[in-house]
């Protein structure tokens, strides 16, 4: 572990006792980890101003997000796709969720995930999600950043802006599509290294503590070893997360966690695709034995909401409502939405 330390005796002195004094503090209200992961730690009290005050609210999501990766134990994160699917995730007690592109096309558009969705469309879907929660960290889906490596400063600052404890920003040339389907390509070691690089540059222009995780499809474009030297070039740059997506072993599952070099000492995150994706689907015990920190379930709501859904509009479809085992009561749906906690804050403003 490398810490960095500086003096803070020329810092303007706002008379708390910890101002002002020649004592070391953790840099950037950070503890610097080899490899540049960037985990929070306590700060000094500071005189805030407004600008600082909002720096501190944009960050409560980022810096939770920060402390479950310091923590020991794999971290499991649902996909979310919209207000509702989020609000859920966070009821149930998760620490963190995903959006995932692949659902936000589905439930936006009705669309395959294969760079339909613009910026715009994703941010917005993206408020949505963040407005429905308290306080649950979530890691965006920033894809390729939305264009060249400007494209991704701007992509990873809105995210920033709006949020988000995280972004995945990725190497696939366009059209992007799910890592688990046909068709994968990748752009140049230069380009794929300058998107998280640009990434990392936005994360410290904003004064943002955004996780940042590398994503790259080189495996099922190129090889396990193309896919290997991205990940280690990734962390040098100063990703914060690692991960290779579509993985075919347990084999290759380990080689990704145990590689050395800078990529040794960041965490690394695993995509259990269900229902047939190319990545062995393993319990989470057995991918935090292989090195995992982040498990990612992107199709668990999404998918049996599809299943719900078109069993539901059979049923209908012969002119029957779905049974009592099938679907949650009018008050059960009621509590869901937030129904209560409406009528509790109005009753405040009642005239």
């Amino acid at each position: 572990m490398v810490l960095k330390a500086e003096s803070i005796g020329s810092q303007p002195h706002c008379g708390h006792p910890w101002h002002g004094s020649k004592t070391a503090r953790w840099q950037g209200q950070h503890l610097t980890l080899r490899g540049h992961i960037r985990l929070n730690r306590r700060t000094p009290p500071v005189c805030a101003s407004g600008d600082d005050r909002n720096a501190d609210e944009r960050n409560t999501r980022p810096n939770a997000l920060r402390r479950l990766l310091l923590q020991p134990g794999i971290v499991k994160g649902p996909c979310c796709h919209d207000g509702l699917s989020a609000k859920l995730i966070e009821q149930a007690g998760f620490s963190m969720a995903f959006m995932s592109g692949f659902g936000v096309a589905a439930s936006r558009l009705g669309a395959p995930d294969t760079n339909l969705l613009s910026y715009s469309e994703v941010l917005d879907q993206g408020r949505n999600i963040l407005e429905a929660t308290e306080a649950l960290p979530i890691i965006g889906d920033g894809d390729t950043g939305f264009g060249n490596a400007l494209s991704v400063k701007r992509t990873v600052h809105g995210f920033a802006n709006a949020g988000f404890a995280g972004i995945l920003i990725e190497d696939q040339a366009a059209p992007k599509s799910c890592g688990h389907v046909r068709g994968k390509r990748v752009v140049s070691r230069g380009e794929a290294v300058a998107r998280v690089r640009a990434a990392v540059d936005a994360r410290e222009e904003s004064g943002s503590n955004i996780v940042i995780v590398a994503r790259t499809d080189a495996r099922q474009a190129e090889s396990l070893d193309e896919a290997l030297w991205r990940t280690a070039a990734f962390a040098d740059a100063g990703a914060d997360v690692l991960f290779v997506d579509a993985l075919e072993s347990k084999d290759e599952m380990r080689a990704f966690c145990s590689a050395g070099e800078s990529a040794s000492s960041l965490p690394k995150m695993a995509n259990m695709l269900e229902g047939g994706g190319k990545t062995p689907v393993l319990a989470p015990e057995e991918l935090e034995q292989l090195g995992f920190k982040l498990v990612a379930y992107p199709l668990s709501l999404l998918g049996v909401s599809i299943r719900a859904m078109q069993s539901a509009l059979q049923l209908l479809k012969v002119g029957q409502v779905p049974p009592a085992n099938m679907m949650p009561s009018f008050q059960d749906i009621q509590e869901a939405v937030g129904f209560p906690e409406y009528f509790a804050q109005a009753e405040r403003y009642a005239v």
